[in-house]
């Protein structure tokens, strides 16, 4: 780790990660287990406070795909007129991850922000791969647009959002509401994105030994995902949406990366080639950080990170 210059507010937490035993995503059987275990739960520790009001639904999937489930956040004092609306995808490779990981942090953008989270618990790689997953990314949007009255929430004022393979999967699923005609986003929040299978990039040919995520579980994590697509050049941008080269159209996007991920330059670049498309973005590089230190909430930098979040969330849906 001597290459890497992190922030000194991440020792111990690296000591305790590198204890960890990691995960072989070569092994299917290894990749199920990981799925129910707590191997990084002591990141971020146990959700202060109350929980925040949720339910969790079945909603249709896309096309006679099977039914999906969502988990549906509200304020615990709802204002009486529409609020805007959020898609979340969790992270976890397109292999791992629950909506379960992400109650204190979404909880904290309803409470705060005054929205409706819908947070999709997709099908996982390798047993569903593309593009299963962002189907049912792309079916709970429509869910979500078809159903705003129910909800409570303004159809001006839908985003979309996820980190890693979320935001992946959230980039792909904005791709896909554009060249369908709907429904309409006004934002796309793409968390330290993974959007590149072709994984060229100088950080993620440099960073073959980063904590978390590394060269190896990236490559894993697109031969999962995209099953026999994987290594072709007929991999379709709504898998990998670098590989889109008309970026036009699509809605203001809010783009993080963290210094020593080797996911960096390709969400760099994905944000650099929207605005050359004409969209309106905004592009953070964090410092000292690595793929997944977010989830140290704890840390400075952490801490700037959720908070420029927010108040990005905050400026797109015109809130005060």
């Amino acid at each position: 780790m001597s290459l890497y210059a992190f922030d000194p507010e991440f020792d111990d937490v690296l000591a305790i990660i590198a204890a960890i035993e990691s995960v072989d995503w070569s092994d299917p059987e290894a990749i199920k287990r990981s799925r129910t275990g707590s191997r990084l739960s002591v990141l971020s520790g146990a959700p202060k406070g109350d929980p925040i009001p949720s339910e969790d639904r079945i909603v249709p999937g896309l096309d006679g795909d099977p039914d999906i489930g969502v988990r549906v956040y509200r304020p615990s004092a709802l204002l009486a007129s529409p609020v805007p609306g959020i898609v979340f995808i969790h992270g976890g490779g397109f292999m791992t991850g629950t909506v379960d990981q992400s109650d204190a942090m979404l909880g904290n953008w309803v409470e705060s922000l005054g929205i409706v989270v819908v947070s999709v618990d997709y099908r996982l790689a390798p047993e569903d791969p593309y593009p299963a997953g962002v189907h049912d990314c792309y079916a709970a949007l429509q869910w979500l647009a078809a159903n705003v009255d129910e909800l409570g929430v303004d159809p001006d004022r839908i985003a979309i959002a996820g980190p890693s393979a979320g935001g992946g999967l959230a980039a792909g699923t904005a791709l896909m509401a554009r060249d369908r005609g709907g429904p309409a986003l006004c934002y796309q929040l793409l968390q330290i994105p993974e959007v590149d299978d072709r994984r060229e990039t100088w950080s993620m040919r440099t960073f073959t030994d980063t904590p978390i995520w590394n060269r190896l579980s990236a490559e894993w994590s697109w031969k999962h995902y995209l099953g026999d697509l994987y290594g072709s050049d007929d991999v379709p941008y709504y898998a990998a949406p670098s590989r889109c080269e008309d970026l036009s159209g699509l809605p203001p996007t809010f783009v993080t990366t963290m210094e020593f991920d080797p996911l960096r330059d390709e969400g760099i670049d994905y944000a650099v080639r929207l605005m050359q498309a004409g969209v309106s973005v905004e592009l953070h590089s964090f410092p000292g950080t690595f793929h997944g230190s977010a989830m140290v909430p704890g840390a400075r930098i952490s801490k700037q990170d959720a908070r420029i979040t927010r108040e990005a969330l905050r400026r797109a849906f015109g809130l005060s």
